[in-house]
């Protein structure tokens, strides 16, 4: 296996496990609430990661997931 296959692999790994934690623990509190956007962001930065190989793609998702966290904490920290 090659060197970045498996980085890729630790990385999408304990990027899971901190979305488990989050999901299983943050059940307490409303504030911290994954919102729409920031999931939809969260998925283009995975497909980002996913799609590495092909740097073109690999950084146009990963640019287009970082544009919707940036706008989604702009969202709400306006709600507040």
């Amino acid at each position: 296996m090659d060197n970045s296959i498996s980085y890729i692999i630790i990385a999408l790994m304990a990027i899971a496990i901190v979305a488990l934690l989050l999901f299983f623990v943050g059940k307490g509190t409303g504030q911290n609430r994954l919102t729409p956007l920031a999931g939809l962001a969260f998925g283009f930065i995975l497909a980002g990661i996913l799609f590495g190989e092909n740097r073109l793609l690999g950084y146009s998702l990963l640019g287009v997931g970082v544009i919707l966290a940036v706008v989604d904490m702009f969202f709400r920290s306006k709600r507040k």
